[in-house]
């Protein structure tokens, strides 16, 4: 590969349409990591924009991807469907998979809001290609139990401390895991983690997540 750094909008397949991302690979990745965005945001998030730099920076490539087309993300119930937002995923892991730049290289899933239950609902169903999953701010309960308890990956929680009902929700998840897990709460962090230095936070510790579970993972056979 070309060892300085690459970006492209990509467009991946989704059954008779397509969806569209931003695939940015560092010189020699160690893995790939796969964003899935929470209700109404896509692959211009700030948020998740900052965390993918980061976790750039740390070695690893990031496809950031719109889950759902336009049309789709009209429709405020589709946003909520974590079965279609999980199958999307999927899609995604089948374009990297494919991709001669990113074949062979182990995946991570770092989802935000309902896009962390569509992320954990994927890592249940395809145990051999889901390396490891973070969760920041995210919904792991919308995975419902028996997905959470079908993850073998391990799963990264991050929640802000101020962010009343999530916090709970996300111990009871925590709870129902039965892989390598651990819940971290940002002390002074509301939900958007907007608060100074938290974000930050988020991308170390997915950083570092992802360093010990995905960058030794293998890739697919």
């Amino acid at each position: 590969m070309n060892q300085q750094d690459s970006r492209r909008l990509v467009s991946i397949d989704v059954g008779k349409d397509h969806i569209e991302g931003i695939l940015h690979l560092p010189a020699e990745p160690r893995g790939m990591v796969l964003f899935a965005h929470g209700s109404g945001s896509g692959r211009h998030s700030p948020r998740n924009n900052f965390v993918a730099g980061e976790l750039r920076n740390a070695g690893f490539g990031t496809l950031l991807a719109d889950l759902l087309t336009p049309e789709e993300d009209r429709d405020y119930a589709q946003r909520f469907d974590i079965d279609l937002l999980a199958t999307r995923l999927a899609d995604c892991i089948g374009f990297v998979d494919g991709d001669s730049a990113t074949a062979g290289l182990p995946v991570g899933l770092f989802g935000a809001s309902t896009g962390a239950a569509a992320a954990l609902r994927l890592a249940a169903t395809e145990p051999e290609r889901v390396a490891a999953v973070v969760s920041r701010g995210g919904r792991p309960d919308l995975a419902g139990p028996e997905a959470l308890a079908g993850v073998r990956a391990p799963t990264l929680l991050i929640v802000g401390g101020r962010d009343d009902g999530v916090i709970e929700l996300n111990e009871a998840a925590h709870g129902l895991l039965t892989c390598t897990k651990h819940l971290s709460i940002v002390p002074g962090a509301t939900h958007l983690f907007e608060e100074p230095g938290t974000l930050e936070k988020v991308a170390e510790l997915a950083a570092d997540w992802f360093r010990r579970h995905l960058g030794t993972a293998a890739g697919p056979a």
